[in-house]
């Protein structure tokens, strides 16, 4: 443990910053499971309802993933490199 006062802030401050960090990147792990799982409902049956539900999921993904680069809690490549990745699902699909 440190004896210094500014070293005891410091491992306050990095839990701190862990546990939000680690929600972010949680956030983005359940909600692009989420996505991809509407994506194959609707791949197994397309219609109009199980689309909009697919866009809205994802539409929501890239938001928690560009919240993440804001909060520089992922580089901006791994979170173009992921973007892609989902939009490359989705228009396979279709």
């Amino acid at each position: 443990m440190a004896n210094i006062k500014s070293a005891i802030k410091r491992i306050k401050t990095t839990k701190r910053n862990t546990l939000q960090n680690k929600l972010y990147r949680s956030n983005i792990k359940t909600f692009t499971r989420k996505y991809l799982i509407s994506l194959n409902e609707y791949n197994l049956s397309p219609n109009a309802s199980n689309l909009a539900l697919v866009t809205k999921y994802l539409s929501v993904v890239f938001s928690k993933i560009d919240k993440a680069v804001k909060k520089n809690v992922l580089h901006r490549n791994t979170a173009a490199r992921k973007k892609r990745a989902l939009a490359n699902a989705f228009n396979s699909i279709q």
